[in-house]
């Protein structure tokens, strides 16, 4: 059985994802300081690598691949939103009666949250192909783990930043009390995700190199075809 490189990467892109959108809304406490506690998405471990992942295709095949690839995770996101409204909204049989409401509770997901994350993610990725490419062709493709860090710092906030103000956002409430709130959850969030694009940075590495190696088999290949 022979996979392709890139279509594993892309099927690994499209899982993490799915993971993101359909787990993402349980956190956990992952950092106590005092009495202050920092929450995080369990989707906090696949949020970098999708930003890796998208580095990685940049640094091997160019931006304009890369945003493909984004622009069909974010069709996906978008099916997947309008499949769930569709599901829950379905009677159940007598056999499944029992578990509609766990079942609606998990996929059920008001669309001001779907929208949100919609919106985050489309913002955040395409800003992070577009920094990473910029710094690539102004460092003429050197330095990989600056380019690497600084696209992921940004666009992650613009992530966390977008979501948390179109889910959370409060109109009944003074904007001094909502900005207070959405910061208090953002900059403790956006520093851990930083922290972990750190310690993921040698998979960039990793992953174009493994990357190249099947780019490079089949640019030969191609060749001696022509």
């Amino acid at each position: 059985m022979k996979i392709q490189k890139f279509d594993l990467l892309v099927a690994l892109y499209i899982f993490g994802v799915m993971v993101a959108e359909l787990m993402g809304a349980k956190t956990f406490p992952i950092l106590h300081i005092g009495h202050f506690v920092v929450n995080a998405s369990v989707a906090i471990f696949v949020m970098p690598l999708l930003f890796t992942a998208v580095d990685v295709i940049i640094e091997v095949y160019g931006k304009n691949r890369a945003r493909s690839v984004v622009y069909s995770g974010l069709i996906m996101v978008a099916l997947l939103t309008l499949y769930s409204a569709l599901v829950v909204h379905l009677p159940a049989s007598k056999h499944f009666a029992g578990t509609e409401s766990a079942y609606d509770t998990v996929f059920g997901a008001s669309i001001r949250i779907s929208l949100a994350s919609l919106a985050a993610f489309a913002c955040s990725e395409l800003l992070d192909v577009l920094i990473f490419s910029k710094l690539r062709q102004k460092m003429h493709k050197k330095a990989l783990w600056f380019r690497n860090n600084v696209s992921n710092f940004v666009s992650q906030f613009v992530d966390s930043a977008v979501f948390l103000i179109l889910a959370f956002y409060a109109f009944g409430t003074s904007f001094g009390a909502n900005m207070s709130f959405i910061i208090g959850l953002l900059i403790p969030y956006w520093i851990v995700r930083c922290v972990l694009s750190v310690f993921e940075t040698p998979l960039v590495y990793l992953g174009v190199r493994w990357l190249k190696g099947d780019n490079a088999k089949k640019s030969a290949i191609e060749k001696a075809a022509a």
